[in-house]
This record gives C-alpha cells, structure tokens and sequence, in this order.
C-alpha cells in the first residue's frame, strides 16, 4: 500500500515504504556531470555520506569497501571502473 508523504520542501509524493527520502528533491539534486551523475541515487548517496566526491577520493578505495558501502549496488561498479579508466586512475589494490 503506498502512502502520501510531503517532505521538508512540501514536496507531496507516495512510497510503499518507510524510507523518507523525496523523490524530487533527490532529482533536483542530481548532479548534472561528473561521475557522481552517472550513479542513483542510493548509490551517491552511499558516496557522498562517506566523504567521497572526487575521482581521487574514490581510487583511495577497493571495489569491495565500495561494494560494502550502504546503497552501493554492484551494477555500479562498472560505471565507477570506466569514470576511473577516462581519468588513468582506478580501485585501489588490496
């Protein structure tokens, strides 16, 4: 059953489940570029709650802490791997 929430903003949606994040407010903060757009917003959101917003920042990391990160997906990964690739940078070793 989904319910009608209004979040901060007055945003006015309906989920099927707890979670209180706003579907329009996560589009509107959905970078334009860089690979942080190329992620949902689950997966960013897994990023950024942990300091990581840059290329750099990223490759200090192996593709299994990323994969361990709450609302990382593997169908990520190769969309991290290329964005990575394009920048001669990529997962750290372990």
């Amino acid at each position: 059953m989904r319910t009608l929430k209004t979040c901060e903003k007055g945003h006015k949606f309906y989920k099927s489940t707890d979670c209180p994040t706003c579907p329009i407010c996560e589009e509107e903060r959905k970078p334009k570029d860089g690979f942080l757009s190329l992620l949902s917003a689950p997966a960013r959101r897994a990023l950024e709650n942990n300091g990581i917003s840059t290329l750099e920042g990223l490759a200090k990391y192996s593709e299994e802490e990323i994969l361990k990160l709450h609302g990382m997906g593997k169908s990520s990964l190769p969309k991290l791997k290329k964005a990575l690739d394009e920048e001669g940078l990529s997962f750290k070793y372990i």
